[in-house]
C-alpha cells in the first residue's frame, strides 16, 4: 500500500531569517509531520540549521504553480512560536520543531513535532481546476524526468478540468505551468 501523502507548502527561514517557500508532500505519523526533501534542498538546509519549519495548508494553487515556475515570493506573516514565517494565504498553519532525522544520500527523513497551530479561514472545498493545477505542478517539477508525450497526454486531460471549473486564480496558475513546459522544451531544442 502507498503512503498517504498530503500536498502542502512548507515555509522555512535561514539562520539569517531569509524566508523560503516550497511545495512539499508530507506524511502524518503518530502525531508528527514527516518530510522527505530531495537533496539539494533549501528547505532541508534551513530545517537542519534552525530546527524549525511551518506547514501551510492552502487552497490558492497559484502558490504551488508559482513555486515550481520560479515565483517564490509570497506574502508572509511571522510565525508565533518558532523562528520563521507562515503564508498570509494559509487557511491553517502548523509550526513545527525537528525531533529526529534519518540520513539518506537522496532523501533524508525528517520528523517534526507540532508546537503551535492556528486556523485563519474556513475550507470551503476544492474544485477540479485546483486539483488539475496541483497535478500539473507536480508534472512541471519533474519535467527533467518525464517523457514529453506523457506530459502532453496528462496536460490535455487536466485541461478539461481547467476549461470547465477554473476561476481567475486557477487560470493564472495554469498559464504559468504551460509557459514553463514551453520554455523547458525551447531550452532543450536550443541545446
Amino acid at each position: 500500500m502507498n503512503d498517504l501523502i498530503y500536498e502542502t507548502v512548507v515555509t522555512t527561514a535561514s539562520p539569517a531569517g531569509v524566508p523560503h517557500v516550497a511545495p512539499m508532500g508530507v506524511r502524518y505519523r503518530e502525531g508528527e509531520v514527516v518530510l522527505m526533501p530531495f537533496r539539494p534542498s533549501t528547505t532541508l538546509d534551513n530545517i537542519l540549521a534552525t530546527g524549525h519549519a511551518v506547514l501551510n495548508l492552502v487552497t490558492d494553487v497559484r502558490v504551488f504553480a508559482g513555486c515550481v515556475t520560479g515565483r517564490k515570493a509570497w506574502p508572509v506573516l511571522p510565525a508565533v512560536q518558532v523562528p520563521g514565517v507562515r503564508l498570509q494565504c494559509a487557511l491553517r498553519h502548523v509550526e513545527l520543531q525537528l525531533v529526529a532525522q534519518a540520513e539518506d544520500a537522496e532523501r533524508p527523513v525528517l520528523r517534526l513535532r507540532p508546537v503551535h497551530e492556528a486556523a485563519h479561514a474556513p475550507f470551503i472545498g476544492f474544485n477540479r481546476a485546483q486539483a488539475a493545477v496541483l497535478e500539473a505542478a507536480v508534472l512541471v517539477s519533474r519535467l527533467h524526468m518525464l517523457p514529453a508525450d506523457k506530459v502532453d497526454a496528462e496536460m490535455r486531460y487536466l485541461q478539461i478540468a481547467i476549461d470547465k471549473t477554473a476561476g481567475p486564480a486557477e487560470h493564472e496558475a495554469w498559464g504559468w505551468l504551460v509557459e514553463a513546459i514551453a520554455q523547458q522544451r525551447e531550452g532543450r531544442a536550443a541545446a
